[in-house]
């Protein structure tokens, strides 16, 4: 007699191809996993294991000299200082800007989606074409402006920099969030008395976690990762990681130091990595959130 109650068997084929799934996915991560492997080991070698052994050998003797003398004694050049002191430049340019261009692209989405103007539509795709357009053609006009500003070579006007050129994204994000938000949820605030700046602070921002999420997760990648703004707009001093990290790999005086290099190149990613591993299923949820209205 038939056990009515066992659950029904899978078709071999389709076994198979749930199983040749799985193992071309895990041939993919291994694929995308394997220069960090290589890196991380590498980091955790001494310079005479790295030239006699192999590149993808686990370390015979553990030792995190490296990553010491990536932090506080790297030569960037004429000074030997690691990457301390640029690490915190960059946190200190990152933390505003993101900040930043977050509140100010929450208000710009807030605006175009449910406070309707005359050329709302307009405005908005004049931002959405500003995002498209390449680092390379806003060199010389930002460093004018910089200039007149008297913030060149600075880390405010690098905050600067980054809050200009982020607000197209972070507006498009906010207001393709809030255009899911029903219009009525406004009209009755403002039957209850409630203004401009009382609705979005009391209602719309309580309602944006999602998409601020989002946005911070992609904007402190953004500007955290920039190479271009930070070595074109700083100086001696100012100069963010990522400068930094490319002065210590090409740096050719005496030994080629590839632990050290490889130190380095984890300690500047190290802050991105922790943003997607805690919030990475939030920047998912984040971004479907407004996928759908209603």
């Amino acid at each position: 007699m038939t056990d009515i109650s066992a659950p029904p068997r899978r078709p071999i084929g389709q076994t198979l191809l749930r199983w040749g799934l799985y193992a071309m996915l895990f041939l993919f991560a291994f694929y995308y996993l394997m220069p960090l492997f290589v890196m991380l080991t590498t980091s955790l070698k001494s310079l005479e294991e790295i030239r006699t052994g192999s590149l993808v050998a686990l370390p015979r003797e553990v030792t995190f000299d490296a990553w010491a003398t990536a932090w506080s004694g790297a030569c960037t050049g004429i000074q030997c200082e690691g990457l301390r002191p640029y690490f915190w430049n960059s946190m200190l340019m990152a933390v505003p800007a993101v900040a930043l261009s977050a509140l100010i692209g929450a208000m710009n989405g807030y605006v175009i989606a449910q406070w309707r103007f005359p050329g709302a539509n307009l405005i908005f795709s004049l931002m959405l074409f500003g995002c498209f357009i390449p680092f390379q053609v806003v060199l010389l006009p930002m460093a004018r402006t910089l200039g007149f500003l008297n913030i060149a070579g600075t880390i405010p006007g690098l905050i600067f920099v980054h809050v200009i050129y982020g607000i197209g994204f972070t507006t498009l994000f906010f207001r393709n969030y809030y255009v899911t938000i029903p219009q009525e949820l406004v009209k009755a605030a403002k039957i209850d008395g409630a203004g401009f700046f009382r609705i979005f602070w009391s209602i719309f921002l309580p309602l944006s976690l999602p998409i601020i999420v989002v946005t911070v997760i992609w904007q402190f990648t953004q500007i955290w990762n920039d190479f271009l703004f930070g070595v074109s707009f700083s100086q001696a001093g100012t100069q963010p990681v990522t400068v930094a990290l490319n002065n210590i790999v090409n740096s050719t005086t005496g030994v080629k130091e590839y632990n050290v290099d490889m130190a380095a190149a984890i300690i500047a990613a190290l802050p991105t990595l922790l943003v997607y591993v805690v919030a990475g299923k939030y920047f998912i949820r984040g971004l479907t959130a407004g996928s759908v209205k209603g």
